[in-house]
């Protein structure tokens, strides 16, 4: 997929395009971008949709390859461990309650 460039992601985003798309078509164009095209909070719900499972916002930046595999079917959906694992050890905070 061609890549964007800095100013037609602007445009492209100010345009709106991408109002009136399914949530697959989002997520198959957005997920392939390097930069953000579709506001976030429109390709982190249809993301969640798509997968059929809550996405966690770290995912996208520390498992963007592992999204992809998953939204291919070349990878099953993770584990909350799998997740959380995601995070340096170093820099997690786990709070029971």
């Amino acid at each position: 997929m061609e890549q964007l460039t800095r100013e037609q992601a602007i445009e492209f985003h100010r345009s709106k395009k991408w109002q009136g798309w399914s949530d697959g078509a989002i997520v198959g164009f957005q997920l392939f971008q390097e930069l953000l095209c579709v506001p976030f909070d429109v390709f982190h719900a249809a993301t969640e949709k798509v997968l059929n499972r809550s996405v966690w916002t770290h995912e996208f930046a520390l498992n963007h390859d592992g999204l992809i595999a998953e939204y291919l079917g070349q990878k099953p959906k993770p584990s909350f461990e799998d997740i959380m694992n995601l995070i340096p050890e170093e820099k997690r905070i786990v709070i029971s309650v």
